[in-house]
């Protein structure tokens, strides 16, 4: 059984450095602690001890006691060197220093230690992974180590509030070298996080890490967040994925977003995407591509409801229901004639309070506002700011309506700008 004299639970710095002796006194140092994450992704596997003569692994269920010094109930010459970590986690090397993502602060931060504790749940104790710290205590406590006494030290670390990370937050983590990327916060909670926070997150990571969380979250988390990323890191991310996954991704964002990020790409990496992509949504981006990214064509958003001038309120409401598109679209509907002329504009308040049987064209605002496809982006903020617009019609030389800018269109152009 393991003894944690006064130090049921102890830091990974308390920890590396220990002297360790066997029956016949002492061996060596604790260089590393390792877990084994394919047999208990927490409970603590081995130490490594370099000794005189080699590194050598030490498993822990041969350790006896934890304190100012580890004691172990095997002889040293009975310990396996350590060649290599196949299949091994080594906590100082993989984890201290690391940035991690903080799903409740919504940031990427730095491991400045590791929190261990007792676990006596199977009849004999271990010693297993607890948390992460990421605040200034295990920053302070891995600054003066051996530096200050250890009481004066304990006495310090007290008045400093803990910052843990619970590490059943934290997702399994990749143990071959060739493969492994910084950890990461379990993705099923990064995925519930606003697409903006997402992506503020992956725009501090490195590039290796942002090609992880693109090819784990689901495509339409991935697509909302992809639409918030700066232009830069959304082009560098798309470079790096595979063309069918950056193909699925794609497709799940709003046109004019995909359209607006195809065409910054090298022209034969968005033909591999466009290649990969539904026929129907290559061919609506592949339209998109062919207007100026600066005019209202190269901005607006080809999926919206547009109904027939004789349609009712009810007609609106089962539309609506089987609207696939973006939510920000669908707070104005639209009416056109036979020849897909805009022919009126209803408020989504509008239709809320309308009786089923309600004609939609006795809905519409006025006045009717649009713009002509060539537009510029400042005559579209400009309309925007004039009639306080949530949405604003597009439409082609024959007055057809082709497509919308939206609010969040005119937003992203003017933050461009800044």
């Amino acid at each position: 059984m393991v003894i944690l004299e006064a130090m049921a639970t102890l830091a990974l710095t308390e920890l590396l450095g220990l002297p360790v002796f066997d029956p016949a006194g002492r061996c060596g140092r604790v260089r590393e602690v390792a877990i084994s994450p394919a047999e208990d992704r927490a409970r603590i596997a081995v130490l490594i001890v370099h000794t005189k003569t080699a590194d050598r692994v030490l498993p822990f269920s041969s350790v006896t006691a934890v304190n100012h010094a580890l004691r172990t109930d095997s002889a040293v010459s009975s310990w396996p060197k350590a060649d290599g970590s196949e299949g091994l986690f080594l906590l100082g090397r993989d984890l201290l220093d690391q940035q991690i993502i903080d799903v409740h602060g919504r940031k990427v931060v730095r491991v400045n230690d590791v929190d261990l504790s007792q676990d006596t749940s199977n009849g004999h104790t271990v010693l297993k992974v607890s948390a992460v710290d990421i605040g200034a205590r295990g920053a302070v406590r891995r600054l003066l180590k051996g530096i200050v006494p250890a009481a004066v030290l304990r006495n310090l670390l007290e008045k400093i509030p803990e910052r843990p990370i619970p590490w059943d937050f934290v997702d399994l983590i990749e143990t071959d070298p060739a493969r492994r990327v910084k950890l990461k916060i379990a993705h099923d909670r990064l995925a519930r996080l606003h697409p903006a926070d997402i992506a503020d997150i992956v725009e501090e990571l490195a590039p290796d890490e942002r090609e992880a969380v693109f090819e784990t979250l689901d495509e339409e988390t991935a697509a909302e967040a992809l639409e918030e990323v700066n232009p830069k890191v959304q082009k560098a991310i798309v470079e790096s994925l595979p063309s069918e996954r950056a193909a699925d991704i794609v497709e799940e964002m709003n046109p004019d977003a995909a359209a607006d990020l195809l065409a910054d790409l090298p022209e034969e990496r968005t033909s591999e995407i466009l290649q990969e992509m539904a026929p129907e949504e290559r061919e609506e981006v592949s339209g998109l591509l062919n207007f100026h990214e600066n005019t209202a064509a190269g901005r607006m958003n080809t999926e919206f409801i547009a109904l027939p001038v004789s349609a009712t309120s009810h007609d609106a409401v089962e539309a609506l229901r089987h609207f696939e598109g973006g939510i920000e679209t669908v707070s104005t509907i639209y009416l056109v004639d036979s020849h897909g002329t805009l022919a009126g504009a209803i408020p989504l308040a509008k239709l809320v309070l309308a009786s089923p049987d309600t004609p939609l064209l006795s809905l519409t605002q006025e006045p009717l506002i649009s713009c002509d496809a060539g537009c510029g982006e400042k005559q579209v903020a400009e309309l925007f700011d004039k009639y306080n617009l949530v949405t604003l019609p597009v439409v082609d030389k024959e007055q057809k309506l082709t497509g919308v800018i939206t609010s969040d269109d005119v937003i992203s152009l003017l933050r461009a700008k800044l």
